[in-house]
């Protein structure tokens, strides 16, 4: 790989993560290239090297989204080899996603991203499609050693322990971040746990 391609990457990656900051202090609708080119600290024609238009920087967040997500689950799938250890770790993991980076659920609860271009509603699916087939995995893994019930579809959890998140993450994001988000889901995480061990 060449220099200058490479420094091109950094730089895109640079902008996604500006746009993400950006989208964390004026949501969706407070985006805009202009504003982006303030946010990184260029003219906004340095943005337009980079970028073709507003849509393809959407797409470079939507990849930093899922990037965030499935190093999650990398992460915890390193860390220990037991599969109710990696979704308890995975959906702490998760919360500080959210708690710590407001951008996300801006983004995963955006009228813009649901409503808008096809496109990115499209890949909005797919990134919480593989997310829930990583997680799938993970309990079909805990079937296996016979520490998650056998019975249980493994793609509905996925989805159901998502929704420990969710609705969790929509209050935090209400109530500016006064509602304890954290303390919510080690609740619900105790109850999941033991419903779904045999």
């Amino acid at each position: 790989m060449s220099v200058k391609k490479f420094a091109t990457e950094i730089r895109r990656e640079q902008i996604a993560q500006a746009a993400v900051e950006l989208i964390a202090s004026q949501g969706m609708k407070g985006f805009n290239m202009a504003g982006l080119a303030r946010q990184v600290g260029v003219a906004p024609s340095a943005i337009y090297h980079h970028f073709k238009n507003k849509d393809e920087v959407i797409e470079a967040v939507l990849d930093h989204l899922q990037n965030r997500l499935l190093g999650n689950v990398r992460s915890v799938l390193s860390m220990t080899p037991h599969p109710l250890d990696q979704l308890k770790q995975l959906l702490a993991a998760h919360v500080e996603l959210v708690v710590g980076h407001s951008a996300m659920p801006r983004i995963l609860f955006s009228e813009d991203i649901y409503g808008g271009k096809s496109e990115h509603r499209s890949r909005l699916k797919d990134i919480i499609m593989r997310y829930i087939s990583e997680l799938a995995s993970i309990f079909r893994q805990g079937q296996q050693v016979r520490s998650i019930r056998p019975e249980l579809d493994p793609e509905a959890l996925a989805v159901m322990f998502l929704g420990l998140l969710q609705p969790t993450a929509i209050l935090w994001h209400l109530s500016d971040g006064e509602f304890d988000a954290k303390k919510q889901v080690e609740k619900g995480w105790s109850i999941f746990a033991e419903a779904i061990r045999p």
